[in-house]
């Protein structure tokens, strides 16, 4: 029988954690939701239903959250900031919308997702369009430097997400291979969002450059414990729903790890469960044993904890204040978290 992985105290705590920077940034997120639905009205009815769906669904608004944070960080006095910060969450929403459709997804975040409701076109759509208001939200904010960096990022998201197409279905993918997928496809817009809320603040190039150094390590390590909380997360809110890669064939770095240590049989599960997921309902168990017997999972959270580290290591440059405590306590949720 497969073993599921318990909440723990470190869970409860890190908990804590990411609600101390939801009201440490109550007012400024409350703007950014104003920002949201002002540029989610169409005359298209249905792009402010799909948009309303996916938005509303309990997100953690963690990107936002970076880019509210590192301009507080750097000291920024004006209003820009909220514009970018519903921007960047804007980018997020369409590659969700985007994701979906390509990997034929019928939940997320505990909920029918926007293609199984609407169907592929419209997700395809409503998620061009809330990219084109993004970019609006960008030029708004007058800062031509932060408009490079968004724009930038959005061409990595896609290129990532053709990364991931072709490796989909196939356990010969290399960890190296799968950590440049995810680098493009989540850690470059943690990486943007937070030097985005620096480069506003007319901070120096040594800041922005250690914030989005921040973003990428604190991204890739949310993404490897994504990956673990597949097999065994409890969603004790609105989360991820486990087996969820399992059961679309996806190859992420805990199966990558179970391929290349386990014995021929069991890669010969794992290529029947890679290039034949439409049965995988019935093996989740036994890919689970598969993964405990071989580290699979415990190493990719303890690759996750590296990054983790790593982002912590950047914010070493800023002075102890309770911004940079409360971003190294955002390290600590995304590492130890449940959902």
């Amino acid at each position: 029988m497969a073993e599921i992985i318990p909440l723990n105290d470190a869970a409860h705590q890190t908990d804590n954690a990411l609600n101390k920077l939801h009201q440490a940034f109550k007012a400024e997120l409350a703007a950014v939701e104003r920002e949201i639905d002002v540029h989610m009205k169409s005359a298209a009815e249905m792009i402010p239903q799909i948009s309303s769906h996916i938005v509303g669904a309990g997100g953690k608004r963690l990107r936002p959250l970076l880019t509210l944070s590192a301009a507080r960080l750097t000291g920024y006095g004006g209003k820009h900031h909220i514009t970018l910060a519903a921007a960047v969450e804007f980018m997020h929403t369409a590659t969700l919308l985007h994701d979906d459709v390509v990997d034929g997804s019928d939940m997320r975040r505990g909920q029918a997702t926007a293609r199984k409701l609407w169907g592929n076109p419209a997700s395809v759509l409503v998620g061009d369009f809330l990219l084109g208001q993004a970019f609006q939200m960008m030029v708004a904010a007058k800062n031509l430097p932060a408009l490079d960096i968004l724009s930038k990022a959005a061409a990595m998201i896609a290129e990532g997400e053709v990364m991931q197409l072709v490796a989909m279905n196939k356990t010969q993918t290399t960890e190296d291979r799968y950590l440049q997928i995810i680098e493009a496809k989540t850690a470059v817009l943690f990486a943007a969002a937070t030097e985005v809320g620096g480069m506003i603040s007319d901070a120096d190039t040594t800041t922005t450059q250690t914030l989005r150094a921040y973003g990428r390590n604190l991204g890739l390590a949310f993404q490897l414990v994504d990956d673990v909380l597949d097999y065994g997360g409890v969603s004790r809110v609105l989360g991820k729903n486990t087996g969820e890669d399992f059961a679309e064939g996806k190859v992420t770095l805990p199966v990558i790890l179970a391929v290349h240590r386990g014995a021929e049989v069991d890669r010969a599960f794992w290529h029947d469960a890679v290039t034949n997921p439409k049965d995988n309902a019935d093996k989740f168990d036994k890919a689970v044993d598969l993964l405990t017997k071989t580290h699979a999972l415990e190493d990719t959270r303890a690759r996750a904890a590296h990054y983790g580290e790593r982002a912590k290591d950047a914010l070493g440059l800023f002075e102890d204040n309770e911004m940079r405590a409360l971003l190294l306590g955002l390290v600590d949720f995304c590492i130890a978290r449940a959902y």
